[in-house]
């Protein structure tokens, strides 16, 4: 790896430091009560990666482990995902001027029933994070709709 890829890539994971830490999440699901989950972000493997542990306390809802790399060559993220129900997903990743996002449109290590997209606002504090999760049926053009809000309070 050049000098140049090796500064571009530790540029993008330092963006990435405002997510370290345990986080509070709040999540509104459609028909259920809003559980309270916990999430923590943490640097793994001398900081080359971004891991994401949430535990979700209703049944409806899978915990899930996410990690979060980023190409040397480019900078840009890719959050690989896992749940307790066995899903694996991919989803390409920005996180610039405070805006956290994740798309996915392509099928990967499942199939893609129906597209999926995240967008979070990280307030300036970098303590509260908003965000939308929708979704979007395969074929055609992106009719995107909500799936369920998040919000993220940093806990510690």
């Amino acid at each position: 790896m050049s000098a140049t890829e090796e500064s571009a890539r530790q540029e993008s994971l330092r963006r990435l430091d405002v997510l370290v830490g345990a986080w509070g999440v709040e999540a509104d699901f459609p028909g259920l009560a809003a559980p309270v989950a916990h999430s923590v972000f943490e640097w793994t493997l001398d900081g080359r990666f971004l891991i994401q542990h949430t535990k979700i306390p209703i049944a409806e809802a899978p915990d899930s482990m996410a990690i979060i790399a980023v190409d040397p060559e480019t900078g840009a993220y890719t959050q690989h995902y896992f749940d307790s129900r066995g899903v694996v997903r991919l989803y390409a990743m920005t996180f610039a001027d405070g805006m956290w996002r994740l798309l996915r449109e392509t099928p990967d290590f499942s199939p893609l029933a129906f597209r999926q997209r995240f967008t979070g606002d990280v307030d300036d504090d970098g303590d509260t994070i908003h965000g939308t999760w929708e979704t979007s049926p395969t074929g055609g053009p992106a009719a995107w709709e909500r799936d369920f809000t998040v919000t993220y309070r940093r806990s510690r």
